[in-house]
């Protein structure tokens, strides 16, 4: 019997590659998305070719009635899932003067609390498997200060991925935290400060999101405590 992923924010490039890797590895994918239907569309054509059935969902993770519409979705079309990742994200950068509270809790209610609201209804559907939520060095010591809101909410991650761990024994809850990654959103940035911000941190180049992907798929196998943070350092 193949198993099932399901992951958030999976039209972006992190969770392509992860998409990806899983459909390699003989999963079949649920692939949701919030605004890009264009670039979920080209990634079931792309893992067409992997076999096994893909699925592709429209989903706000902020929203509460759009998460349990996906789910009540996932159910009739699979029943349960074996292995769901947390990895939509936004980030809204700018100096905390011009950041208005508005932008500050959109940022928290799409990757935290969003994180929050898909665990509590995947949970219904598991068994037994893993959770994996995309993190960031950010939520741990490489924060600053344009993306405080960013950071925080992945250093909430963090810590509900402990929490979570107690609250689900029977699941393997992981948080996979990378610096910088090679993403389009990244390398559309001002080369000035990305420069200065690698070397502030002392990372030497942008990790490919290939490598985030095979981490993750990793984990679904892993003998680490489950609650773990694992960094992807570069």
């Amino acid at each position: 019997m193949r198993k099932t992923v399901l992951v958030t924010g999976a039209s972006s490039d992190i969770g392509k590659a992860i998409i990806t890797e899983f459909a390699k590895n003989n999963y079949d994918v649920i692939i949701n998305y919030n605004h890009d239907l264009n670039s979920a569309t080209e990634l079931q054509k792309n893992i067409h070719k992997y076999g096994g059935k893909s699925l592709i969902i429209k989903a706000d993770i902020s929203n509460c009635n759009e998460v349990r519409n996906m789910f009540q979705q996932v159910k009739k079309d699979f029943g349960h899932i074996d292995v769901l990742v947390n990895n939509a994200g936004i980030a809204i950068d700018n100096d905390i003067y011009d950041k208005s509270k508005e932008e500050f809790m959109r940022v928290l209610e799409v990757n935290l609390v969003g994180t929050f609201l898909v665990t509590k209804e995947a949970t219904k559907y598991m068994e037994k498997g893993s959770i994996i939520n995309i993190s960031s060095t950010d939520g741990i010591d490489t924060y600053n200060t344009l993306s405080m809101d960013y950071c925080v909410s992945k250093a909430g991650i963090n810590l509900l991925t402990k929490i979570l761990k107690e609250r689900f024994p029977n699941l393997n809850i992981y948080a996979v935290a990378p610096n910088w990654v090679k993403t389009k959103s990244v390398l559309e940035m001002n080369p000035i400060f990305l420069q200065e911000e690698l070397k502030r941190i002392g990372q030497k180049e942008l990790i490919d999101p290939i490598v985030v992907a095979k981490k993750v798929y990793e984990l679904t196998n892993s003998k680490l405590p489950s609650g773990s943070i694992i960094r992807i350092d570069k």
